[in-house]
């Protein structure tokens, strides 16, 4: 349930920490909300969640590995989505499905705000391979240059790698594959529905846009 009767500045929450925009009013990303490690705080994230809730975002993307936060989010009525994310070795497949998360709902107006543990060469790397792979910045060192200044960070090989498996994306072949995968357990399901039937498939899970 969301925090009620809360008064002054408190209620207006705390900026998490290491906030920056990347697409300003679109896309933003930080650290886990509440710190991470020994230095998580239950009421700063508390806090940093009626904050992200207060400044207009309709959904936070965790690429955290586990699920953490989630249950926090809910409980504050914040939409989230659970994008888990190891590095590069989860390849082109992951990043063009995440990717086209993003895509799909700022241009629908979402404001999305992204985290993982902390705001480092995971965060940046995918945020710098969404420039490429979008073509906003279409040259992989660009959009590298372009991500460190507008993080004040720089980005290591765990970054770079995660750049150049974006690079490798071809978009139209993977959404392809995703659509055939969709199709195809939708098939198996309605068939097992017909003979009455619950089909043991797993459903390519859309995002769902409802508030």
């Amino acid at each position: 349930m969301a925090s009620q009767k809360l008064k002054g500045k408190w209620a207006l929450g705390i900026e998490p920490r290491n906030f920056k925009w990347v697409l300003r009013g679109q896309l933003a990303v930080c650290e886990r909300l509440g710190g991470y490690g020994d230095a998580h705080r239950r009421v700063r994230r508390q806090e940093e969640i009626i904050w992200s809730r207060v400044n207009g975002f309709d959904r936070i993307m965790s690429l955290i590995p586990n699920n953490a936060n989630l249950h926090n989010y809910d409980e504050e009525d914040v939409s989230w989505i659970h994008r888990p994310f190891r590095g590069p070795e989860d390849g082109e497949a992951f990043l063009n499905r995440v990717y086209s998360d993003i895509n799909m709902l700022t241009t629908q107006g979402f404001k999305i705000l992204m985290h993982r543990e902390e705001l480092g060469d995971h965060v940046s790397g995918l945020v710098a391979g969404y420039l490429v792979w979008t073509e906003m910045v279409p040259d992989q060192p660009k959009a590298i240059v372009a991500v460190e200044q507008l993080l004040s960070q720089q980005i290591g090989p765990v970054g770079r790698e995660i750049v150049a498996v974006a690079g490798r994306v071809d978009r139209d072949a993977e959404n392809a594959i995703a659509a055939e995968k969709m199709a195809e357990a939708q098939a198996i399901a309605a068939e097992a529905a017909e003979a009455g039937q619950v089909a043991d498939v797993d459903l390519v899970d859309e995002i769902d846009l409802r508030d």
